[in-house]
């Protein structure tokens, strides 16, 4: 199955079983993501990937990198079901005025996707998590 087409399938299926965000119940996504330790690997690799990619390395660029990465690690591991909990601003509030589109937030996951395959994560831990995160979508696209 091509990437487009399979993100396309994840999100999908995502938002029709994520309507109402709830949190996790259970923390296997994040053991599957290798706990903390996995999920810091998988961002640090999705930033250097956005780092180099022309779509949307722009709005990255005059972040505090760091910053940014610990918040995401957190809200990943929260999101994962982990003992984290996200002390960052709300999605739409780090997200104001940035207009992202789809094709913005899209490119993200696709960088994502890889790290994620980089770290040998399975395509069926990815998709519960994309799943879990399909959701906040709406509070980052268009802001």
């Amino acid at each position: 199955m091509g990437r487009s087409l399979w993100l396309i399938l994840a999100f999908s299926l995502s938002l029709l079983a994520g309507c109402a965000q709830q949190p996790p119940k259970d923390d296997s996504i994040y053991q599957d993501l290798g706990q903390r330790a996995g999920i810091q690997r998988i961002v640090e690799g999705m930033l250097l990937r956005v780092a180099k990619d022309d779509r949307i390395y722009k709005y990255f660029a005059k972040v505090d990198i760091v910053r940014v990465r610990d918040k995401l690690v957190e809200k990943f591991c929260a999101d994962a079901g982990g003992p984290c909990t996200y002390t960052g601003d709300s999605l739409a509030e780090a997200h104001k005025g940035m207009h992202l589109s789809r094709s913005d937030f899209n490119a993200l996951v696709e960088n994502l996707i890889d790290s994620m395959n980089e770290q040998h994560i399975p395509v069926t831990t990815q998709n519960r998590f994309i799943a879990r995160l399909a959701p906040q979508r709406g509070e980052v696209i268009e802001k």
